[in-house]
């Protein structure tokens, strides 16, 4: 009689065969998809009906084989193929794919899922996203850019928002010290008058001295009468002097009631950046200024070295009145002596904390060669340091024979006021004559000198991004300096085939998949990531069809199997009428 048994094998076979058709189908739509895994199904016999189990052979007889009849065919399960595909350069860094195993951790609500797909592009609050709006994962880099490691964030990174600015630490002069040059005797000298050949009067008579107010100080163009030359609540402006070929900054001094002689001396002292070097200068002067209470002359003797020379026309130091508007010249000047001796002198640029840039001046002098090698006496200025004194300090340099720096007083610290300027206070930083970026030499050839090397950094805004193959993303600032911002980090499973798959190129931990286990790019078996990629899908589009070939096959034969089955059924009917 005709087999029931038939219909139902039939149909396991459609069920089977419809179900792979729909697998076969879901690759194939998504052969365009990034990151795409394709998935194959697999097929086990069902349980089989058992007529006899067969028998052991015997010393008389054979034995005989299991009497089974199937049942059809089931779905054993559905494998997905989690090799790499293609990549596909796109040139925006902001694509990512994996070359190797792991996935890209990313979140939504507050849910974390996992994918391969790297297609990220930023919100607007700068995190980088999926297509679908989750956010990617990982460290972030703190306020001096030191990686964070531990609790997975959003990856945030702010083009056009974040600055950076840096202080310097560090700076470099290299060159050449003449060591045959004129050694340095004196300083420049320059008198200030009444007139061309008479000190300064005090109102009343006399000659003044350093406790004498300004504003008892005779008007030298109406000496006798009695009148003063300043007035409460006036300036003496200092503009346009000059010390070697670089012009001084313009400075100030307020009068009062109490302002003296000795107010004027230190002011000037401060403003033209005379320093006190511990002795007198070789002709026997002592840098500084000071007047003669027999004379009422006000002499200023500069720090020796022609860089250092001084220059100071009566139109240099005016009066103001209470308005601003100049009154004249305060004082008649003469210089009577030039400063001499070999000297070169250099500009550097550095930066406060804030980037502001602060220039500084070094000057070099020499001072003396004796038979142990060339000594030359460097004097630092800054027109930027906030207090009125320039003046940063000065000390001795020492060469040996072979005019190589002495190893010991190679490096000075220099310090520069930022007083009220919102920077740390001071700025600090190490000068080097002797480094690998260069060094200072005393030979016989002309002096020159230099800055060629300085750390630091303007303020700068950043304007680009890219991530290295271990995740590591690397900001780029407008004022060309680079850092690190943070780092994407991979997700390996022992069981990638046991995730479960969300939708939207997204899964979910299984109860198969094991853990997650995270861990920065090229580590504990996690692949590279690949900056401006994506990972195409690796549907094999001639094993699909293929396949879909022998499952049509398998579908028509099984739907074969069930007509065949009624045909014999009707024929049992037949016999019954």
């Amino acid at each position: 009689m005709a087999s029931t048994t038939a219909l139902f094998t039939g149909l396991s076979g459609l069920n089977a065969h419809a179900r792979k058709l729909d697998v076969i189908g879901n690759n194939v739509a998504n052969v365009n998809t990034t990151a795409f895994k394709s998935s194959k199904m697999m097929f086990e016999s069902l349980f089989s009906r058992n007529f006899s189990f067969g028998s052991s052979p015997s010393e008389v007889m054979g034995g005989t084989n299991p009497r089974q009849v199937g049942n059809g065919v089931a779905v054993a399960g559905i494998q997905r193929n989690f090799n790499n595909g293609a990549f596909a350069a796109t040139g925006d860094l902001r694509d990512m794919a994996i070359d190797g195993s792991g996935f890209f951790v990313v979140q939504r609500e507050g849910q974390t899922y996992y994918t391969r797909a790297g297609s990220f592009r930023q919100d607007p609050e700068d995190n980088l996203i999926t297509v679908g709006g989750e956010r990617l994962m990982g460290f972030m880099a703190d306020e001096n850019f030191n990686i964070q490691q531990g609790q997975l964030v959003p990856i945030n990174i702010p083009i056009g928002k974040r600055t950076i600015a840096e202080a310097t630490q560090n700076a470099v002069i290299a060159g050449n010290l003449n060591s045959e040059g004129d050694i340095a005797t004196r300083g420049s000298l320059i008198n200030l008058l009444a007139d061309a050949s008479n000190g300064l009067s005090a109102v009343g008579g006399g000659f003044i001295t350093a406790g004498t107010a300004l504003t008892a100080i005779e008007d030298p163009n109406a000496q006798g009468s009695g009148t003063p030359a300043f007035a409460a609540g006036e300036r003496l402006r200092l503009t346009g002097a000059t010390k070697g070929d670089t012009r001084l900054p313009t400075a100030e001094l307020d009068i009062t009631p109490a302002t003296t002689v000795q107010d004027l001396l230190d002011f000037l002292t401060a403003a033209m950046g005379i320093q006190q070097t511990g002795g007198p200068n070789p002709d026997g002067s002592t840098p500084g200024i000071t007047v003669d209470p027999a004379t009422g002359i006000i002499s200023i003797v500069g720090n020796t070295g022609a860089e250092n020379d001084l220059r100071i026309r009566p139109g240099d130091l005016v009066v103001l009145d209470a308005a601003g508007v100049s009154r004249g010249p305060a004082f008649n000047t003469d210089k009577a002596h030039a400063s001499d001796g070999e000297s070169v002198r250099t500009t550097m640029v550095v930066y406060d904390s804030l980037g502001a840039s602060v220039t500084f001046d070094v000057t070099m002098v020499l001072e003396e060669t004796p038979n142990s090698g060339p000594v030359w006496r460097y004097y630092l200025e800054s027109e930027d340091d906030t207090d009125l004194a320039i003046a940063l300090g000065n000390g001795l340099l020492r060469f040996n024979t072979q005019g190589q720096i002495d190893p010991g007083n190679s490096e000075i610290n220099v310090t520069i006021d930022r007083n009220n300027t919102g920077a740390n206070q001071p700025l600090s930083f190490s000068l080097s004559f002797l480094d690998s970026a260069g060094q200072l030499t005393s030979t016989a050839t002309k002096s020159a000198m230099q800055g060629v090397y300085w750390d630091g950094l303007p303020p700068g805004t950043l304007s680009a991004f890219g991530v290295g193959d271990d995740g590591t993303i690397v900001g780029r600032f407008s004022n060309g300096a680079t850092r690190t911002l943070g780092k994407v980090v991979l997700a390996n499973f022992t069981n990638p085939e046991g995730l479960i798959d969300a939708g939207g190129n997204l899964f979910e931990t299984g109860p198969n998949s094991g853990p997650a286990v995270v861990a920065a790019p090229g580590t504990l078996g996690s692949g590279l990531i690949i900056a401006g990629a994506l990972e195409m899908s690796n549907v094999d589009l001639g094993e699909e069809f293929t396949q879909m070939i022998l499952t049509s096959t398998g579908y028509s034969a099984s739907s074969r199997v069930i007509r065949t089955a009624d045909e014999l059924m009707q024929q049992l009917l037949v016999l019954g009428r």
